[in-house]
């Protein structure tokens, strides 16, 4: 197991971050337009809307590998969510993530993208991950790339970047 993360019953945690699998009711109030409390007041963002309709259609996607909430350790407030499009296609995963516009800047998705990934290798059979990022978002790039992503390839007809980590990535930040 990694230094930057652990595996608890709360989720998989790193030095401010709890990563834990979305829980049938709170796709609901998603989908629904609830506001539970312990969310940020701009979460879910317009892609958490759009994976909690993928988690209504797909439930499986919400298991041990599946995606999460991401919630900051101190407060317990939901920020974001990240996941792995499950089932790895020849030993590789798809990572998606986002972060609501308040608490970006922070570093936050690059934590759990590191955790994550490195949670990702635990899986029989995997050995990539890999986000494929619009080229008009550095941001989203840049988060892979202190995530210890590579560029693998560019789409410049689609606009789009390949980014993948074949191996546990390091601790940083």
């Amino acid at each position: 197991m990694s230094s930057f993360f652990s595996l608890t019953d709360a989720g998989l945690t790193t030095d401010r971050l709890i990563l834990r699998s979305w829980h049938p009711g709170e796709i609901t109030a998603v989908l629904d337009g609830a506001r539970p409390p312990h969310w940020a007041p701009d979460f879910p963002a317009e892609g958490d809307q759009v994976i909690a309709d993928l988690l209504a259609e797909h439930p499986t996607w919400l298991g041990e590998y599946g995606h999460r909430q991401i919630t900051e350790r101190d407060g317990g407030l939901v920020v974001g969510s990240i996941g792995l499009f499950w089932p790895p296609g020849d030993g590789a995963l798809e990572i998606g993530y986002g972060i609501v516009p308040s608490r970006r800047g922070r570093g936050y998705a690059s934590e759990a993208t590191r955790a994550l990934t490195a949670f990702a290798f635990t899986a029989p059979g995997v050995h990539t991950v890999y986000a494929n990022v619009e080229l008009s978002n550095p941001a989203s790039i840049r988060v892979l790339e202190k995530a210890g992503f590579q560029r693998s390839h560019t789409d410049t007809e689609q606009g789009t970047a390949r980014l993948v980590s074949s191996t546990a990535p390091t601790a940083q930040r």
